[in-house]
């Protein structure tokens, strides 16, 4: 989380990962369920610690939660953490939403990684190696199966932003295959299908792409501006997203900071513009969104939890990533969720088409 021109366009052909379950009707997915329970189909909590505190699972149990994102503190070994994942499914059987929760965890490989195992390599080492569509296919499967062994179902990979500078905020970490889009289009269609393959949901992330930002510009930390041209910012740092579209990727996730090419007043997760026009319209994404960490610094001016995942849901996010370690974070983004939706501040349309994506991924996911 935040973490030159293409010569090829990308393929209109398109390889779909795990086989999607038959669409089911809306009235199915949401047939009884309280407003706080539609609500809590948008929010992936995250808690300190080793283990999950009760009021989690009283969460869960409830059928109030989305899934979990898991971090390194909450992992001690990959027994320990399968017991827990356990434990959270368990809860999950005894709600009233029957389909799988979301687990999931930053598996990109080299640096970034929550769970020992594959994949070993960075994404810059794939881009350097001699074969690097095979490189990143075999990442693409090893972080599948790493994750899919403890219980775990997305991963928050591969990052698709095309590094601008050496050094800079994504290079810095070897986060990207190349500065070459027309390397990193095909490197992550070669990740995402081999995962997605695992039955693990890919992420294509910091759209529309963070390759710009210097080595200081973090979104955890603070806002940032990216002012490149509209010219690059399309044939550059989107490119490698609408590939991944293309393949059928599984979830998008936005980035925090500002891109005035295409709204100079909002991030771009908290911007209709970017998330309605630009990646559904003219990319095409059909699947789901989610949201970078919303206690981002880069949303300080953006009020509290409640008023950003509001901010979030209204731009078209349908899942809200709370990854403070504190399951209050959750609790007050799903209150604030339930109360704006009383209130006619988010569109009820919106907000079921938004929890009918998030239950047909869960549906087709184990």
């Amino acid at each position: 989380m935040a973490s030159p021109s293409a010569s090829t366009a990308p393929p209109s052909t398109k390889v779909q990962g795990p086989p999607q379950a038959p669409s089911l009707p809306a009235p199915t997915r949401s047939a009884g369920l309280t407003m706080r329970q539609l609500a809590g189909q948008r929010i992936i909590y995250s808690y300190p610690g080793l283990t999950p505190p009760a009021s989690l699972l009283r969460i869960i149990r409830a059928g109030e939660a989305a899934g979990v994102i898991f971090f390194g503190e909450n992992i001690a070994g990959t027994a320990q953490i399968s017991s827990v994942i356990a434990q959270l499914r368990r809860a999950q059987a005894q709600s009233p939403v029957h389909v799988p929760l979301l687990l999931m965890a930053d598996q990109e490989g080299g640096l970034i990684r929550r769970l020992p195992g594959a994949p070993a390599r960075s994404e810059k080492q794939i881009g350097q190696s001699a074969d690097p569509v095979a490189a990143a296919a075999a990442a693409g499967t090893g972080a599948g199966r790493t994750l899919a062994a403890v219980g775990m179902n997305v991963n928050l990979a591969p990052v698709l932003d095309v590094y601008s500078i050496a050094g800079n905020f994504i290079d810095q970490y070897q986060r990207s295959y190349s500065a070459n889009p027309g390397s990193v289009a095909p490197l992550g269609r070669a990740f995402i299908a081999a995962q997605q393959r695992t039955g693990v949901a890919a992420t294509a992330k910091h759209f529309p792409g963070l390759g710009w930002a210097a080595t200081a510009q973090n979104t955890d930390t603070g806002p940032v501006t990216l002012s490149q041209s509209l010219a690059r910012l399309r044939g550059t740092d989107e490119f490698p997203y609408s590939a991944a579209v293309a393949i059928g990727v599984d979830l998008v996730m936005v980035s925090w900071a500002t891109y005035p090419a295409l709204d100079p007043n909002r991030p771009a997760g908290l911007s209709p513009t970017v998330v309605g026009q630009e990646l559904r319209g003219r990319i095409g994404f059909t699947g789901v969104t989610i949201t970078d960490a919303l206690e981002a610094g880069a949303l300080a001016r953006y009020g509290s939890t409640g008023q950003r995942a509001v901010a979030a849901a209204a731009a078209g996010m349908d899942l809200l990533l709370c990854s403070a370690r504190d399951v209050s974070q959750g609790e007050a983004a799903t209150t604030a969720l339930v109360n704006a939706q009383a209130g006619g501040q988010l569109d009820a349309t919106g907000f079921t088409a938004a929890t009918d994506r998030i239950a047909a991924l869960r549906a087709h996911l184990h």
